[in-house]
């Protein structure tokens, strides 16, 4: 098959991105609703917890099986199927006519969203071939979390108060048929030239981590720490986690090729994925409260409220890009974990929520932490890693965001609804969420030193060698139209 051209390039880029779009747009615009989704369907914290961690658990769960079943019998089918999915589960959640069902029905979403993102990158990776253009290109997808953390808010809030909160759902069945239609039309199919076998026993495995450790954090603060089902969900979590590091090892073809974590920066962009993403989705679901609940606000005005937030994140993702691309992921790392560690402290020392010039402030900095972390950790998670598994190394990056995510919505829910027990919510939230907001700064401080430890010149000799030991001698004798193996310019 020819190389595709620019413009064709750019195509697939733009189409790739609608669906990062509505995946990403449906979680900033989820969070502007939960005040008026618990009001309607009378639920507490732990509910407004599992209208968002639903979704995320079942994706990060199943982004690795996405990852490398695309691989395996096409990226084009799988994405199509993605978006077929994921749109017919956004009409079922504007129909949920209980907090049963909506929570059902985002996980019909989350397995539509695991077959989009990771399955997209991958495409964009074997898209664009040179280093600086991925570089580039994966700013821009990047710019796009900032343009669904700018227009999120403000669409959801609009929606919200003018047609009701099961509204926010219509926004992505008019983007999810567009860039399906387009992905029939242009997505040229591909697929790895010596496909991976499946991994049930890993797929289970890594379901019932993700799924006993989740609920145990959000139930606790109502069961209690220690009660029998608590602790036994946590024995689950741990005894699955054993057995992955036991399993997966003894596998010639993984679902998770421990041999990654041999490189430095892969294994530091995983782990400053879980960070930055845990701490941006405690930042979203404390402030959605504190601006609704306590100061008041409706829904779009506190949409508007967040926008200094997205303004700089949709500013900074692109030129995180080109500074990865030109540079490095050393600087951009360095800039965003100093920056969300900043604003973590801003709220947990100072109270920023009690003043308003403080508040901006904090909004600012973490929009720029933020904006600045995406496009290091996508691009370090495909450098160095052979062409062949682009879709699982990608679909372990997008996993690590969505633990992160479910991690940080779950624990900041768990330390708030410990915090405000026995006092009235309104009068008590900010005393309360102090202890959360430290964990977001310690979010951020992990951030800034895992970045600077795995992006030197130690850190990039890790990664070279790990690229030779993945990569199989039968690539060097595919086809020059095959996937192959990417060189050592994909690390500076």
């Amino acid at each position: 098959m020819p190389e595709p051209s620019h413009r064709r390039r750019l195509l697939v880029l733009g189409i790739c991105c609608m669906s990062l779009l509505i995946v990403s747009l449906d979680n900033t615009v989820l969070n502007v609703a939960l005040p008026s989704m618990r009001e309607e369907l009378d639920v507490g914290v732990a509910g407004m917890q599992w209208t968002i961690d639903a979704y995320t658990l079942v994706l990060a769960s199943l982004l690795m099986l996405a990852g490398s079943t695309a691989d395996r019998i096409g990226r084009r089918k799988v994405f199509v199927a993605g978006l077929v999915v994921f749109t017919l589960g956004s009409l079922l959640c504007s129909l949920a006519p209980n907090l049963e069902a909506l929570v059902a029905f985002r996980m019909v979403q989350a397995v539509g969203g695991s077959m989009l993102n990771p399955v997209a990158m991958s495409i964009i990776t074997n898209t664009f071939t040179d280093p600086r253009e991925r570089a580039r290109a994966i700013g821009v997808w990047g710019g796009v979390v900032g343009i669904s953390m700018a227009a999120g808010p403000l669409i959801g809030g609009l929606l919200v108060d003018t047609v009701g909160w099961r509204s926010i759902f219509w926004v992505n069945l008019p983007v999810g048929i567009a860039a399906l239609l387009l992905t029939l039309r242009y997505v040229p199919e591909s697929r790895a030239p010596k496909p991976r076998r499946p991994d049930p026993v890993g797929q289970l495995l890594i379901i019932a981590l993700l799924g006993s450790l989740t609920y145990a954090i959000i139930e606790a603060p109502a069961a209690g720490w220690t009660s029998p089902l608590i602790l036994s969900f946590a024995a689950l979590a741990a005894a699955s986690l054993v057995g992955l590091l036991v399993y997966e090892p003894r596998r010639a073809e993984p679902l998770i090729d421990l041999r990654f974590f041999h490189s430095a920066p892969f294994s530091g962009a995983t782990v400053i994925a879980v960070c930055a993403f845990a701490a941006l989705g405690g930042f979203l679901f404390l402030n959605t409260l504190y601006l609704q609940d306590v100061r008041g606000l409706s829904a779009l005005h506190a949409g508007l409220f967040m926008l200094p937030m997205a303004a700089l994140t949709f500013v900074c993702a692109p030129l995180s890009g080109r500074l990865v691309g030109s540079r490095g992921p050393r600087l951009p790392l360095l800039v965003a974990g100093v920056a969300m560690a900043a604003s973590g402290v801003l709220f947990a020392a100072f109270g920023a929520e009690t003043s308003t010039p403080l508040l901006f402030t904090g909004y600012v900095l973490f929009g720029l932490g933020f904006g600045m972390v995406n496009a290091p950790i996508t691009n370090t998670a495909v450098s160095g890693m052979p062409r062949a598994q682009a879709g699982v190394a990608a679909a372990v990056a997008s996993t690590s965001r969505q633990i992160g995510q479910t991690l940080g919505v779950a624990v900041i829910g768990a330390v708030l609804a410990a915090g405000a027990h026995g006092s009235s919510y309104e009068d008590g939230f900010v005393a309360a969420s102090r202890p959360a907001w430290w964990i977001i700064a310690g979010c951020g401080l992990c951030v800034l030193v895992v970045g600077a430890l795995t992006s030197g010149p130690w850190a990039r000799e890790s990664a070279l060698r790990t690229a030779d030991r993945l990569r199989e001698p039968a690539e060097d004798r595919t086809p020059a139209h095959a996937d192959k193996g990417v060189g050592p310019d994909h690390l500076r």
